[in-house]
């Protein structure tokens, strides 16, 4: 797997490529927040505790408001293990997928134990976040896919009929590798959605969104960045329910005024290609990022992860400075969303001075350890 010669970067494309690196990774969690006390709950449950227009503020979940679920942790340690990956490059072990399932894994200890283990010397410092041992209703299929240091592969995928949203729900990150050329993002999100999701579907609608986000991070528009998708979609066997999908999303754009039927009859069964439809959707039409969120999140399905979808796809299109600051303010785990964040646009723009020929910062790979 390759990339693309790295780009030239000014002040001014590093300030605007780390708004757009804070913007999806905030977007994810601030959509997944307010999505995840509805998961699940049918439209007229969300009005009766809601009210006539839905849910159109955070509201309380897990005990407090802003909270966030598995999909904004396994979106962080995407991050996380992408991170990893640039810096063990140096040592010529040069296989992301690796680096990704090993960051999976670290997360899947998450859920196994109590809090930090500080004898896991490899673990860097994003496992040791005890806010992240939080346990937010994983689905079986990621457990299930994570429970073993076994990796899944495009030959031999775990969960082979799993077609679930989770694995396109952390899939944000790879397209944030903006000096990647975009088959290369595509395929690399569909390896690591056969990790834990392994229906071609499922894998296919990963790559999908990781090319919308590349597209968007790269400055494009929300309509060509679709198009960019459908076009390294259409080359891929077991394409067609994906692209299917995403023209579905694109029509419907002009079908009417948006509202929870539109969303839902995108989503249908809440599989990846329904919630990335949906997402598409939902960013499309938005009157603004609140109003495409809330859209996103008052339908009857899966709604932490149609939020999560739609908030990356905003934040990579208009940076942080878009998002609802009253939402921001009180959203779980926001410092070290910044701080990641931060990180992988440091690695991504000024990497070789991090770790390089010319030398390396210890404090650099103690967050980020070669092993």
């Amino acid at each position: 797997m390759g990339v693309t010669s790295g780009a030239v970067w000014g002040r001014v494309e590093q300030q605007d490529f780390r708004s757009r690196v804070r913007g999806a990774l905030l977007g994810v969690a601030v959509g997944d927040a307010l999505g995840a006390p509805v998961d699940g709950l049918g439209m007229e449950e969300i009005r009766a505790g809601y009210g006539v227009e839905g849910l159109v503020d955070l509201a309380v979940g897990y005990g407090r408001r802003g909270a966030v679920t598995h999909h904004t942790q396994l979106t962080l340690f995407t991050v996380d293990g992408l991170i990893r990956a640039q810096v063990r490059r140096d040592t010529g072990a040069w296989h992301p997928p690796t680096d990704l399932h090993r960051a999976y894994l670290r997360w899947a200890a998450t859920q196994r134990d109590w809090g930090p283990d500080e004898r896991r010397k490899d673990d860097g410092w994003l496992a040791r976040e005890e806010w992240l041992y939080a346990r937010r209703d994983p689905t079986r299929a990621l457990l299930l896919g994570l429970g073993d240091e076994t990796m899944g592969t495009l030959e031999m995928p775990k969960n082979p009929g799993e077609a679930g949203p989770e694995a396109v729900a952390r899939s944000a990150p790879f397209g944030l590798l903006v000096g990647w050329e975009p088959q290369l993002v595509l395929q690399l999100a569909v390896e690591c959605a056969a990790q834990t999701h392994g229906h071609p579907t499922a894998c296919l609608s990963a790559g999908a969104y990781a090319v919308i986000v590349h597209t968007l991070a790269r400055g494009e528009s929300l309509d060509g960045a679709v198009q960019r998708a459908l076009a390294l979609l259409a080359v891929r066997p077991g394409h067609q329910p994906v692209s299917d999908a995403l023209q579905h999303a694109l029509g419907a754009v002009r079908q009417g005024i948006p509202g929870p039927p539109r969303v839902e009859e995108l989503a249908g069964d809440g599989t990846a290609d329904g919630l990335l439809a949906a997402s598409v959707y939902c960013a499309l039409v938005g009157e603004d990022v609140r109003h495409g969120l809330c859209l996103a999140v008052n339908q009857s399905g899966p709604s932490a992860a149609a939020g999560a979808l739609t908030g990356g796809l905003l934040g990579a299109l208009h940076g942080e400075t878009a998002l609802p600051p009253g939402w921001l303010a009180e959203l779980e785990g926001r410092p070290t969303v910044l701080e990641l964040a931060d990180d992988f646009a440091m690695e991504m723009t000024q990497g070789p001075a991090l770790h390089g020929p010319a030398g390396s910062s210890p404090g650099w790979l103690a967050r980020y350890p070669r092993a």
